[in-house]
């Protein structure tokens, strides 16, 4: 085992193979380690999360270098039969790659029994092996930009189905009827790590499939009202708290608010626990109408707040301070003078269903509540509470502008060594601009000069985190945020320190960011 850094909480464990990979993960399912959090297994790693206060990086390299990975438990599964079409784009591509007939590549994918070894990429979307397929081919040079959901694809030595339209570089040979993923089942996932999964050819086939069960949708036990009417949403206003941990065997990373302080500051200006549900809006330009008595208060992005009373009278507020909204009063945010995302909190928090342990939207797996829509009313919960109304809440950090340049720290790992040493020193005194591509999922960022790579062979995809900086074909970085994906096929340089990804989060376009490495990359070694 190799064992490198990642982040201040979280390290990878590389092996030499992916059987000794799900040797280690079924060891530490069934004896855990404690402080781990949450492990993410993929094709030759685990990524392994675990909280620093309960236990350091060199004790977990110490109890994991000694676990026996040797061999797979064996175990039963439940068995998912999948029928395919076999009618795919890259069919006959894959027979001439493999030297054998379409109707052989066929037949070996459909008499020999899969197993899921690990999720990842999108919820819902299994990465498949069979000992004995021999279907090893190699990801498409040139991505699609889209893929059809329900498409079964090979690479590598992998075989899956796209649980919804995405972008991918995998070989299509079929599509499937049977839906990958869908929140509404009690087991959103088709198949998940462990699970048996035997493709069957449909044109041959007389037997008939049904579908999972779906969840009868019933209604929220409170009795819903209309206490805040959505005027105008700008850019995009969501549903946001601490977000979805440990649901990574779903393939779903954490989400959540962009700027978790900023949250938590909103709740305790209005007297909610920290980590209540509240409105993120981005880049402003949010409206809304208090049909009752509101206290509310806004933090995050520094903005204009003007409120207009029921009798036509116009005042100013200011950001994190508590706000008392009279019933007809409408509230609006200018767009942010500083930063990206602002946060509006309201007394009691918003009645809405979690999804998934948590009301966050990912906008990447499209799993959460929905974002707001104009004309949306939303409901405000009627239990009293008695907290506190913090007076005291201030901007954890100086909110950056377009023109700024912010520093953010880096850990160097797990793929630091894949690049060159040119590279390295690129990291950390070249300049790097956040482009308008920014999103939820990651800042595009570009520099003046790419990063070059001392490897060039393909990386098996792996566990990424928040705050990873992966570095795709053509050298521009990446640097994830809170909804990227949860397993990435590009090597990652390095990593933001979790202190500063609150920061990140605020990042405008155009910003320039300069990386900070705390020490120079080096493998993990266990406690003497």
């Amino acid at each position: 085992m190799r064992f490198l850094p990642v982040n201040l909480s979280a390290l990878m464990v590389e092996l030499q193979s992916l059987e000794q990979t799900m040797a280690l993960t079924d060891s530490l399912y069934e004896t855990p380690i404690k402080g781990i959090e949450e492990i993410t297994p993929a094709a030759r790693t685990i990524l392994v999360r675990y909280n620093p206060i309960i236990v350091n990086a060199k004790n977990l390299v110490s109890q994991i270098s000694v676990r026996d990975i040797s061999k797979v438990t064996s175990k039963s599964s439940k068995l998912v039969v999948i029928p395919v079409h076999y009618t795919g784009e890259d069919l006959i591509e894959v027979a001439e790659i493999l030297g054998v007939s379409i109707s052989e590549v066929i037949r070996r994918h459909t008499e020999n029994e899969y197993h899921v070894a690990f999720s990842g990429f999108a919820p819902g979307f299994g990465y498949m092996v069979s000992k004995d397929a021999q279907l090893h081919v190699p990801r498409r040079q040139s991505p699609r930009v889209r893929i059809p959901a329900g498409s079964v694809a090979l690479a590598g030595e992998f075989s899956s189905v796209y649980p919804q339209a995405s972008p991918g570089g995998w070989q299509l040979i079929g599509v499937t009827d049977l839906a990958m993923w869908d929140i509404n089942r009690p087991e959103p996932a088709l198949v998940q790590a462990g699970s048996r999964v035997n493709f069957t050819n449909a044109a041959k086939s007389t037997l008939s499939y049904s579908l999972p069960e779906k969840v009868k949708q019933t209604a929220i036990s409170q009795n819903l009202t209309n206490d805040f009417t959505v005027l105008a949403t700008g850019l995009q206003t969501l549903f946001q708290d601490l977000g979805r941990v440990g649901q990574s065997a779903l393939g779903i990373s954490e989400s959540g608010a962009m700027d978790k302080t900023a949250l938590r500051s909103a709740n305790r200006l209005v007297g909610n626990r920290s980590d209540e549900t509240v409105l993120e809006i981005t880049q402003g330009g949010f409206k809304a109408r208090a049909n009752k008595n509101l206290i509310v208060a806004v933090t995050g992005a520094p903005c204009a707040i003007e409120i207009t009373t029921n009798n036509n009278e116009y005042y100013e507020a200011n950001v994190y301070e508590t706000l008392h909204l009279a019933k007809g009063d409408e509230i609006k945010l200018g767009r942010p003078t500083k930063g990206v995302r602002s946060y509006l909190a309201i007394r009691g928090g918003f009645n809405v269903a979690p999804i998934l342990s948590s009301r966050s939207f990912d906008t990447l797996a499209q799993v959460g509540p929905l974002p707001l829509a104009v004309g949306q009313e939303l409901a405000i919960n009627n239990q009293t509470t008695s907290q506190a109304i913090s007076v005291n809440e201030m901007p954890a950090f100086d909110y950056p502008s377009a023109d700024d340049v912010v520093v953010l720290d880096v850990i160097l790992g797990p793929r630091t060594d894949w690049f060159t040493q040119e590279a390295i020193e690129r990291l950390t005194h070249q300049l790097w601009q956040v482009t308008a591509a920014s999103n939820r999922i990651g800042l595009r960022l570009l520099g003046e000069q790419p990063f070059e790579r001392k490897i060039q062979q393909e990386l098996p995809s792996e566990g990424t985190c928040i705050g990873a900086i992966q570095v795709p074909a053509n050298g521009q970085p990446v640097l994830f945020l809170n909804d990227h994906p949860l397993t990435g096929g590009y090597p990652v340089i390095g990593t933001v320190c979790e202190y500063h990804l609150d920061l990140a989060g605020q990042i405008p376009v155009n910003a320039l960011i300069r990386f900070n490495p705390l020490g120079e990359f080096k493998e993990l070694q266990g406690s003497d």
